[in-house]
């Protein structure tokens, strides 16, 4: 019987530890090597409310925080002791609340968590106060499932509203919850989905956002010293239990486009929470690959779209609206972004073949508005050709100068380039490798090349199909 027991004992262990991840409900993906776009941040007032609205935007600006959600009931400030802002404040403070917020730099993104009867009456006032605010977001935890009047005033102001969870044993504590009653509403109906209360749930804030993909509106982004206990308490982002990196990661994944609300509930530091505010706002700045750069592939809230972009010659780039993917069709042309031109740059994106064949490149400093092949002799092609060889092989400057070595994926698999033109010095990194570092000259079909210029994406043949995506520029001053 010994002899079973130790048997057993080992197979039991394996087997607990291979189902420890679902118990717990943590994340089972590899989150470590998506590149974390910037998100739009702004500022739950509540944080500061130990001090009036107008104070706060004091201690807002401080933070460098452009955008602030106002929360109903906190007091006004100004010359009235009894005014708070709400909806149905007056005329006179709401003209004050605008010009405060013009001096400062700082819109009102949202408004929340505001209740109100499930009437058209008391509904339209609430909408009609967020038209006159230029309010975004209307947040709010209805006190029933019917949003049929909420539903028909988001189609009339087209103002977005979002479910908020407050932990156990309010109504929405549980993201199943808030999907079930936003499904079949206009998808401008969603969540505004709460880290720390999802937390002190006991739900996993990764789990939620997963279950909630496509329906979040914001985030109200907080981190814990403990889960699963109602007392936990805030901490600054990064230093505690809910996984901040992760949570961002999977919200680029989702290709998420609302703004991360930073709210900061600790009593012990309600009369000061700048510093704890600051500290959390460095880690999530310094964990957003992306920031301070321009996506110039234009996105409307969820769709993608290629304002700013024009092509010349045949064939064309198809746009998945959804997910931002442009996949080559014919040619041979130019997609190029002929909104801005570029002096000084980092050009971040990534590139799929679709075909062992596949002949492409991104092409850089195209000095004039395109309107024939001459671009081809004036700019710089930052090669994607994995099939040729030496000056015309992939993350070669074609025709110029060769690449080190190769480092590019087998075809079907996405590979990031980073490409920077600083000067007069060309730099091309290929899935984190440095493999071209050349101080650009005329040579080979290159007669000359500019001080800036447009930047595009090329299309050669119907064969040689290629698809891109994530197309980030950082201009260097």
């Amino acid at each position: 019987m010994n002899k079973i027991k130790n048997l057993l004992i080992p197979i039991l262990v394996i087997l607990l530890l291979a189902d420890v991840k679902p118990i717990l409900g943590q994340e089972m993906n590899d989150y470590k090597d998506i590149k974390i776009r910037e998100f739009k941040v702004a500022v739950q007032c509540w944080t500061f409310r130990k001090f009036s609205f107008l104070e706060t935007l004091d201690k807002v600006e401080a933070l460098g925080v452009k955008f602030i959600e106002a929360y109903p009931g906190q007091k006004f400030g100004g010359t009235d002791p009894n005014a708070t802002f709400n909806y149905d404040m007056s005329n006179e403070n709401i003209e004050i609340t605008k010009a405060a917020l013009e001096k400062h730099n700082i819109k009102i993104v949202s408004f929340g968590v505001v209740g109100f009867e499930n009437t058209v009456e008391a509904t339209r006032k609430v909408f009609e106060f967020a038209k006159k605010m230029g309010i975004e977001t209307i947040v709010t935890e209805p006190k029933d499932g019917d949003l049929s009047i909420l539903d028909k005033m988001v189609k009339e102001y087209r103002i977005k509203v979002a479910i908020h969870n407050h932990p156990l044993p309010s109504k929405y504590a549980r993201p199943e919850t808030v999907l079930k009653v936003i499904t079949g509403y206009d998808e401008r109906i969603g969540s505004c989905g709460d880290t720390g209360h999802w937390l002190r749930t006991g739900v996993n804030p990764i789990d939620a956002i997963k279950l909630l993909s496509g329906r979040m509106i914001e985030l109200h982004l907080k981190d814990l010293d403990v889960a699963g206990k109602k007392e936990a308490q805030d901490v600054p982002f990064g230093s505690g239990v809910a996984n901040i990196h992760d949570i961002l990661a999977e919200l680029t994944q989702q290709n998420f486009r609302g703004y991360l609300v930073i709210e900061h509930e600790r009593d012990s530091e309600a009369e000061n929470p700048s510093p704890s505010i600051k500290k959390g706002l460095d880690y999530i700045y310094s964990i957003m690959h992306y920031k301070g750069y321009e996506e110039i592939l234009g996105c409307d809230w969820k769709n993608y779209n290629k304002h700013g972009w024009n092509h010349y010659g045949p064939g064309y780039f198809e746009l998945d609206e959804k997910t931002g993917i442009l996949t080559s069709s014919g040619g041979m042309g130019l997609f190029w972004y002929s909104a801005k031109k570029y002096s000084n740059f980092i050009l971040e994106v990534d590139y799929k073949c679709l075909a062992p064949n596949t002949n492409s490149g991104v092409f850089i400093r195209v000095p004039d508005f395109v309107t024939s092949n001459d671009y081809i002799y004036h700019s710089f092609e930052i090669q994607i050709d994995d099939a040729s060889t030496d000056i015309h092989r992939t993350a070669a400057v074609y025709d110029s100068e060769a690449s080190k070595e190769d480092a590019f994926k087998p075809t079907g698999q996405w590979n990031h380039y980073k490409i920077s033109f600083i000067g007069d010095v060309i730099k091309v990194e290929l899935n984190g490798k440095l493999v071209n570092d050349w101080k650009a000259e005329p040579r080979g079909k290159i007669k000359d090349f500019a001080k800036e210029g447009y930047i595009g994406l090329q299309n050669h043949d119907s064969n040689a199909k290629v698809s891109f995506k994530n197309i980030f520029v950082k201009e260097v001053k």
